[in-house]
């Protein structure tokens, strides 16, 4: 059972990292026909939207990099192995997808305030092949958003790249046909409170996982009243739960027996621990400590 899920998580990653490959690398070339493009067009609009994607791609990269680190194996030095690293790429993420957005906003407003002349028609064409590039890179991690939080960072990042090309088109059309060029930045601030929005969950998520927090999903007190109903279970205490990633929950307790137990007794109580957590509340990695009123202080968070 064990092999094959290993074999199953193995391949799994393979697939994530070869899409996150693939999103990179398309992401990079749309920068590059982007700014060929706002340069040709006189489109401030189209530069800020490569320059947006620029500092996706690098984000990108790194969601790339950090997720090869994270497969590999744990070492005597890093016995947890490599899979925080990921949850540290995604919080710079969040922080840089938080950066650029506050700096879009700050381009519009400038452009509200000062519009500029706009080659409407080249403008439209650039961004509509950079939409359609766009969403061919959203397609190879649109499956994998749920299942890392790396990936889903990265993710994000492409959805912002695909807001502004559908905001740039749009833009397009109105500043070719209408010469409203007003437009364009508006809808940067209405796709800018989506993206703040999102980004501001991956940080947070991000964060509690970093400092330890206990997971949201965990309740320490009905853990604690449950496991208690097992019959030779007298007081569960020095309680601690935490995220190594965004799958990983580990648990850990002291928990004190209503007689002495010997060692080889224990085991029985301990598989029946172990399912409890297992089934009821999705908790695989476990470390428990029996006594038999060895600790003075039993409370639950110490």
């Amino acid at each position: 059972m064990s092999h094959h899920h290993g074999h199953h998580e193995k391949h799994a990653n393979g697939k994530i990292g070869k899409n996150l490959l693939l999103a990179t690398l398309l992401n990079f070339i749309i920068t590059l026909f982007e700014i060929a493009g706002g340069i040709l067009s006189n489109s401030y609009a189209l530069i800020s939207d490569a320059i947006h994607n620029l500092g996706d791609t690098v984000s990108m990269a790194l969601a790339y990099f950090t997720h090869r680190l994270s497969t590999r194996t744990a070492t005597p030095k890093q016995t947890y192995g490599f899979k925080r690293v990921e949850i540290i790429a995604a919080f710079l993420n969040g922080i840089s997808m938080l950066v650029i957005v506050l700096y879009i906003f700050k381009e519009a407003w400038e452009r509200i305030q000062n519009p500029e002349p706009i080659h409407g028609l080249t403008m439209i064409i650039v961004a509509t092949v950079g939409l359609v590039a766009n969403l061919l890179a959203v397609s190879f991690l649109q499956h994998h958003r749920k299942e890392n939080l790396n990936v889903r960072a990265a993710y994000l990042h492409l959805i912002g790249d695909t807001l502004s090309s559908v905001l740039v088109v749009i833009g397009g059309i109105f500043i070719y046909r209408f010469q409203i060029f007003w437009l364009d930045p508006v809808l940067t601030f209405v796709i800018g409170i989506y993206i703040l929005k999102e980004t501001f969950s991956i940080i947070r998520q991000a964060y509690l996982i970093l400092i330890q927090a206990t997971p949201p999903e965990i309740d320490l007190n009905k853990i604690k009243k449950t496991l208690e109903n097992i019959p030779a279970v007298e007081n569960i205490h020095h309680v601690h739960a935490w995220k190594l990633n965004d799958n990983d929950i580990h648990f850990e307790c002291h928990i004190d027996l209503k007689e002495d137990f010997r060692i080889s007794e224990t085991e029985t109580i301990l598989n029946h621990v172990k399912a409890v957590l297992r089934e009821d509340f999705n908790i695989e990695h476990t470390t428990i400590q029996f006594e038999y009123n060895c600790c003075v202080n039993k409370a639950m968070i110490y």
